[in-house]
């Protein structure tokens, strides 16, 4: 199979790698790149475990491949945290307790970063609609909800959005 050469800039860095056309981005990022962020799950875009921002937009990676997202800006998990200082969103699904098994939180997390840099003042509808592309078997989606309100208020008291 022909090998491809594409570049990412992924959380600010740039990065080259080199691919076979059928390798999928979740892929890409955590095989090639070790961001292991994103997480495999379904490999169908089902479950959101993979959720990362293409270019500004939640995309589920497990949906593309990497040769389509050749010179794209992509922003993971990892890249919301300024060194040990997490970002708002994180801090409130840490604080409050939107954690269980954590697997579906970083394509959750990646989902309310979406909704929160568009809206601050997210109605709960408009929350169980950002994230309904992320399946979480854990929680329940209670703490999950109550993270994303007081990480937009916490994005507020910042100036963030």
């Amino acid at each position: 199979m022909t090998m491809r050469a594409i570049t990412l800039t992924v959380n600010g860095i740039p990065y080259k790698a080199t691919v076979e056309p059928r390798i999928l981005l979740i892929d890409c990022l955590r095989d090639e790149l070790g961001f292991t962020g994103p997480k495999i799950g379904c490999i169908e875009g089902k479950c959101g475990a993979c959720t990362i921002m293409l270019n500004g937009v939640a995309v589920k990676s497990c949906l593309i491949f990497a040769v389509q997202a050749d010179g794209a800006d992509i922003l993971t998990v990892e890249g919301l945290s300024n060194g040990s200082k997490l970002h708002p969103i994180q801090e409130a699904f840490k604080e409050n307790f939107a954690v269980q098994c954590g697997y579906c939180t970083p394509g959750m997390v990646m989902s309310a970063y979406q909704l929160l840099k568009e809206n601050l003042n997210p109605t709960d509808e408009e929350i169980k609609n950002a994230i309904s592309g992320n399946l979480c078997r854990c929680s329940g989606y209670v703490p999950i909800i109550k993270a994303i309100k007081e990480a937009a208020k916490k994005m507020k008291s910042q100036g963030e959005g």
